[in-house]
């Protein structure tokens, strides 16, 4: 089993990845932690987003990028081979994830972004099956695969792909239904650790909060918590609340569950469903719904007015 393990983290870049998404998408399922919501609309959109990407996309541009960056940079090949290891390492976390959080910030920020960024956020649950639940056109412009190419070729290879592989294990992990983080703060003695740890990368508790459908349980933040390796980046720009708590609820809160093809391929295929984001007449960005008014006890009785009252 330990050699198992051994080989699965030794070909991350392969076919390790997908066989850790494999087992522990298999524990979330049979601790029945996406419970009912993982419908078969569900259940292809994740699959087919998690699929194609990684057998049609990233190879066809990793493929035609490597044919053409020879004929625009054709004294550049391998340059930086000299480069140590480990300084190519550290140098290529920063760039690599740096551009990562200002190019899924500014999916959030600017309205004509978000309906390429929104399938990701459409879930109404957390877990490994919709870690890479994108867009196709979100994720054709990604950034990292255009980098990743280039650099393999300037001779950050090695560098390149191990940040790939480790990056890839604390973004799986953040988006994943198991609290695994909570020991950390529950636990006086791992305080510490968990202190520099939130701060330093994303976690459930930092990243869920991301996905909340709301921000008024005061847990969630979906307007910030961008990072996706590094929380360090919320940190520095501001855009990050720690809290230790998880939110009450994921996703959208006006999402009609709009046909997976259409979230998948939209602009490309359009939802039929009325009033949607992704529809051919919709809103660049649909409002929240007018929160129905709920009872709250008031602190004193009021003459001519129950105690409870609506806010």
């Amino acid at each position: 089993m330990i050699k198992f393990f051994e080989a699965v983290f030794q070909n991350l870049s392969t076919w390790g990845l997908p066989v850790l998404v494999l087992i522990l998408g298999v524990i979330e399922f049979s601790l029945g932690l996406y419970k009912k919501h993982w419908s078969k609309n569900e259940r292809i959109l994740d699959i087919v987003c998690y699929t194609i990407p990684k057998i049609v996309v990233r190879p066809l541009v990793t493929y035609f990028g490597l044919k053409f960056l020879p004929l625009v940079l054709p004294d550049l090949k391998s340059v930086f081979d000299w480069v140590p290891f480990w300084w190519g390492f550290f140098i290529l976390c920063i760039a690599d994830d740096l551009t990562q959080y200002w190019y899924h910030r500014l999916h959030h920020e600017v309205p004509f972004l978000w309906r390429f960024h929104r399938t990701h956020h459409s879930a109404p649950y957390m877990g490994m099956a919709m870690a890479s639940r994108q867009n196709i056109i979100y994720t054709i412009f990604f950034s990292q695969t255009y980098l990743t190419t280039t650099l393999v070729y300037l001779g950050l290879g090695y560098p390149a792909l191990f940040v790939k592989g480790i990056k890839s294990i604390i973004t799986t992990l953040a988006h994943s239904s198991i609290p695994w983080d909570k020991p950390f703060y529950e636990k006086k003695w791992l305080n510490p650790i968990a202190w520099v740890l939130e701060r330093l990368i994303s976690t459930p508790a930092t990243h869920h909060a991301h996905h909340a459908d709301s921000n008024d349980d005061g847990v969630g933040h979906y307007k910030g918590n961008f990072g996706n390796m590094f929380f360090l980046w919320d940190i520095i720009f501001g855009t990050g609340i720690i809290t230790r708590k998880y939110p009450s609820g994921y996703g959208l809160k006006h999402y009609q569950e709009e046909e997976w093809y259409a979230q998948f391929m939209w602009p490309i295929f359009k939802s039929k469903k009325e009033g949607s984001e992704l529809s051919a007449n919709g809103p660049m960005v649909q409002d929240d719904p007018i929160p129905v008014p709920v009872a709250v006890r008031s602190e004193e009785p009021v003459i001519g007015k129950s105690k409870l009252e609506l806010t």
